[in-house]
Order: C-alpha cells, then sequence, then structure tokens
C-alpha cells in the first residue's frame, strides 16, 4: 500500500538499512489500530508493524457482539478489517512484519523487524497484546471460535441457558465461572487439584453459586464434537490407581488458566510486573522509558476487552503527541 510517511533512510550500526519515522506502532489490535488513527490524524505519520497475527486476538473469535457501534454484531476479522482501513484512511502506513529486538536505551528508539530491518523512531507505542494460555490439545484448536474460547466476557452471551466448562483453579478461573454462571444454565469448573487457588472471597462466591458444580483432580482429556463442541472427556485421578474417565457433555468450553503478555523483546528496558505485563504511570500509557508508550492487552491483566484495548489505544496516541511535542 502506499506509504505517505516521509522518512529517512540511513545506515544501521550492523550495516542493515535503517528507516527513521517520528511515530512507530507495534501489533494490529484494537489498541494498535486505534493508536493509528489518532496518531495519524495529528499528523505523526505513524508506520504500523502487525505482527504475526493481523488483527490480534479478535481474528480468532466468530462474532464481537459487545463493541459500541456494531448493534447487530460483527465478525471478529472484518472488525478488525474496518478499523484497518480507517487507520490507512488517513495515512497509516501499515505493514506486516514482527519486531524482533529492540534498543530503547538511547533518545532515538530502535527496533529491528522481523531479525533484518532496523527502524528507528521518535516515539514508539508498543501495542503487541497477550496470548491467551491454551492445553495444547489438538481438539482445542479446531473448535477455537466453535464452543472453545479463552474470554467469558467476549463470548458467554453466545451460551446463555446453555451447559459450559471453565478449566483453571485460580482467581480468573472463578470470575469466570460466576461470570458465566449469571448466563448459563450449568457451568462446571474442572479443576486439576482437590482445592482452588483463588483467594478465599472468590472461592466464597463459586461456592455460593447453586449452578456451579465443581470437577475436582478433573483434567482435560479431549474435546468431542462435530462442527461444534459436544462434550467433553476428562481424566479424573490421572496418574493414581482409580484414574478414569469421563465424558461430560457441555456446549461451550472456556479456558481460564492465565494469559502470556507478549513483552519478552522489551523486558530488558522496561519495568514489568511478575507475570510481564508492561507497568505503565497509572493514568497514562507511559512507561518507565520516555517516548515507550505500552497500550492495550500488554499491559492490562484486568479488564482484556476490546474496547478498553481501543481506548489505551487514543491515549497511548494521545501521549506521543505531547511527548514528541515537547521535543520540538
Amino acid at each position: 500500500m502506499d506509504n505517505t510517511a516521509a522518512k529517512a533512510v540511513t545506515t544501521g550500526t550492523d550495516g542493515a538499512s535503517a528507516e527513521h519515522v517520528k511515530c512507530l506502532i507495534l501489533g494490529s489490535g484494537p489498541a494498535g489500530y486505534t493508536a493509528a488513527i489518532y496518531a495519524a490524524r495529528a499528523n505523526l505519520k505513524p508506520i504500523m508493524y502487525t505482527g504475526m497475527q493481523m488483527g490480534g486476538q479478535l481474528t480468532t473469535t466468530t462474532e464481537v457482539d459487545n463493541f459500541p457501534g456494531y448493534p447487530e454484531g460483527v465478525d471478529g476479522t472484518a472488525m478488525m478489517g474496518d478499523l484497518e482501513k480507517q487507520a490507512t484512511r488517513f495515512g497509516t502506513d501499515v505493514r506486516f512484519g514482527m519486531a524482533t529486538a529492540v534498543d530503547f536505551s538511547g533518545k532515538v528508539k530502535k527496533v529491528t523487524i522481523d531479525n533484518e530491518k532496523v527502524i528507528s523512531a521518535d516515539a514508539v507505542i508498543l501495542a503487541t497484546g497477550a496470548t491467551a494460555k491454551y492445553l495444547g490439545l489438538e481438539s482445542e484448536e479446531h473448535f477455537k471460535g466453535n464452543g472453545v474460547s479463552a474470554c467469558a466476557t467476549c463470548d458467554g452471551f453466545f451460551f446463555k441457558d446453555k451447559v459450559v466448562a471453565v478449566v483453571g483453579g485460580g482467581d480468573t478461573a472463578a470470575e469466570e465461572a460466576t461470570y458465566l454462571a449469571g448466563l448459563c444454565k450449568k457451568v462446571y469448573m474442572i479443576v486439576r487439584r482437590d482445592e482452588l487457588r483463588a483467594s478465599k472471597a472468590m472461592q466464597k462466591r463459586v461456592f455460593n453459586t447453586k449452578n456451579i458444580e465443581m470437577l475436582w483432580k478433573h483434567q482435560t482429556k479431549e474435546l468431542k464434537g462435530d462442527k461444534v463442541v459436544e462434550s467433553v472427556d476428562l481424566y479424573k485421578n490421572k496418574g493414581e490407581a482409580d484414574e478414569t474417565i469421563v465424558n461430560i457433555p457441555i456446549d461451550g468450553f472456556f479456558l481460564a488458566i492465565g494469559h502470556t503478555p507478549n513483552s519478552d523483546i522489551f523486558k530488558d528496558y522496561l519495568d514489568t510486573d511478575e507475570t510481564g505485563y508492561v507497568k505503565t504511570i497509572p493514568g497514562t500509557t507511559k512507561t518507565n522509558v520516555p517516548g515507550v508508550f505500552a497500550a492495550g492487552d500488554l499491559q492490562d491483566h484486568v479488564y482484556r476487552q476490546a474496547v478498553t484495548a481501543a481506548g489505551t489505544g487514543c491515549m497511548a496516541a494521545l501521549d506521543a503527541e505531547r511527548y514528541l511535542g515537547e521535543l520540538e
């Protein structure tokens, strides 16, 4: 696509061609595209590298029903296509590629793309997101978007008055199970141990919810079904003398075993929490490195919604615009 950003091409220290831009955006989910829209409208001439999953996590879900502006719902991939069109309309240069290394030690930030090309930038907006943890089952991959989900608040509505299962024993699993219990006829919690790791308050909520049934010392063996999930085979007491396999009919299967923020290449420069989420100054998207801003699920371990990601993308662009204005 046409590149409307004015850029200077120099040579990197390793001999690779280097390109200098005013504003570089990494990641192409709701946070990245919203940042691009605002940055482009502010004449920051942003360049975006999409990452390997263009459109982010929303492209793995079939329908998005809770993003404002789509009264009939929208396919996740189609929605991200709309956001891309809006970003490019204002002049964002969207490129396919993945950041593989960064150097945030100087005033000018350097990012290596696909282990080859070096981009230097005055401001960098990080919107690389987080990756939901899955069990690694072949059937789990097969049913993604067709009964398998890693976000109850995103997809729970589609299972109203149905039977679902939640995998996990921590606070996230307990929270998602109680949320789903308000929508679904029955919720099974599949817990590998014989107790929950969740806080006492969350445990109390789970145990006081009548339509949640605990499946202690169970682990998932396989998901069954034709085009959609119809049941799950579980190991009961796996590895013990009384190990058995049980089959539970379900309509939906929710993973709640955590997310991994895509922050590994930034950790030498940016402050992160114990899980790897990038820390930002409260009320802003500013990181501990001036000129580097973090938006979306990369820095949000609480809400993890498309609309909140978009909101922080807007904040990041505004923060970047002010930072660049102060440089001038």
